[in-house]
């Protein structure tokens, strides 16, 4: 144990940390590898590649991820501001990159070759820092009335989105777009504003519908089965109702050898096939414990900029949580979103290790007087 008046770094992080929320984010680290055991080496075996080639290559960058989280969750509200700053600037410039250089893949430039660091997927890293410079920048319009800050966060979201409609990445974009609809909101969005915002949201989506194919499909296979494909989702469904309450056991499902993203957007499934709808619940309950500690100490949280970066990142990991775990049960279209720390994915895995870092960086307990100084920290 570590004392509480150990003057070092390790002991002021450990005794202002939530402990709560690192144990859920923890639990859900260590819960996506051995669920990705299950799901993995299928996919891997039906692609010629070694059994556990995703299962070890996933656990390589949760090392890398690790290190990320901790580094992160001991920086200052003004660190976390700068660091997201920096992020935001080489993420969307990388986004950019990807139009003109990017890997075409399923019809989207999403993915942009690094040479021997492999690939990247730079949308990922830019929706942190997104929400981190939103909150900053809507704090400082309630602080500072004389400052544009509500300006910039108004034209942050079409700086940000456009890029992403025209890789396109329809399910990125609905997610950046969806948490900086709750800040606006936190903020202190009059209802007039919210109706609006809901009206363009629903203008984009049926101008989607209408020019971009690949949306049209996936919302008209959603609403009517017999238009196309459904052979995932119909999948995805049959291991809920194969697994029941406790599931078939480790190793013993069936459906994981035939879903092309076993490992990915479907892992949800195949953890209910293997493992039972039980142990869904209980990621579930790890995902809800995460954002509604979060929200409860925004709540608390007397800086504005505290309250309303936590506020973002805690919707932006409980939304994509709960799109993934929504397409699986099919409640909503297919948005290839993954499930956080449980489906594979290297540059997945380490956004959220930035955004929970930070999560935790600006939920540590700090005196009274420190949260009325952070933005001077």
């Amino acid at each position: 144990m570590v004392s509480r008046a150990e003057p070092s770094l390790s002991g002021r992080w450990w005794w202002s940390i939530d402990r709560l929320i690192l144990t859920a984010l923890v639990a859900l680290m260590v819960s996506g590898v051995v669920l990705l055991m299950a799901g993995g080496p299928p996919v891997a075996e039906r692609l010629g590649l070694s059994t556990f080639h995703f299962v070890n290559r996933q656990a390589a960058y949760l090392a890398v991820a690790m290190v990320i989280f901790l580094g992160a969750s001991l920086m200052t509200p003004r660190q976390v501001r700068r660091a997201a700053l920096l992020l935001y600037v080489v993420s969307l410039a990388m986004v950019v990159a990807t139009l003109y250089f990017g890997v075409e893949v399923k019809g989207a430039k999403r993915w942009l070759t690094l040479g021997p660091l492999g690939s990247v997927q730079p949308s990922e890293f830019l929706k942190p820092a997104f929400v981190v410079l939103a909150a900053w920048a809507f704090a400082e319009g309630t602080r500072r009335p004389d400052l544009p800050g509500t300006l910039l966060a108004l034209l942050l979201l079409p700086i940000t989105i456009v890029p992403l409609v025209l890789q396109p990445d329809f399910g990125q974009t609905m997610l950046v777009s969806l948490v900086w609809c709750g800040l606006f909101f936190v903020a202190g969005l009059h209802w007039f504003w919210v109706i609006g915002l809901g009206g363009a949201g629903a203008v984009g989506i049926l101008v989607a519908y209408e020019l971009v194919p690949h949306v049209r499909a996936r919302i008209e296979r959603f609403m009517d089965k017999g238009s196309g494909d459904t052979f995932q989702i119909d999948t995805a469904l049959e291991s809920f109702a194969q697994g029941g309450w406790l599931g078939k056991g480790p190793g013993e499902g069936t459906v994981k050898r035939i879903l092309p993203d076993a490992h990915t957007d479907f892992i949800f499934a195949v953890t209910a096939e293997e493992f039972g709808v039980v142990v869904c619940m209980l990621l579930v309950t790890l995902f809800a414990v995460i954002v509604l500690r979060s929200l409860f100490v925004a709540q608390k949280a007397e800086d504005p900029f505290i309250r309303l970066a936590v506020t973002g990142l805690a919707l932006l990991f409980g939304i994509q949580a709960a799109i993934n775990m929504m397409v699986n049960l099919h409640m909503m279209p297919a948005k290839g979103m993954t499930l956080p720390f449980i489906s594979y994915g290297g540059s997945s895995l380490l956004s959220l290790a930035v955004g929970t870092g930070f999560l935790l960086a600006l939920t540590r307990r700090r005196p009274r007087s420190a949260d009325f100084g952070s933005y001077g920290r």
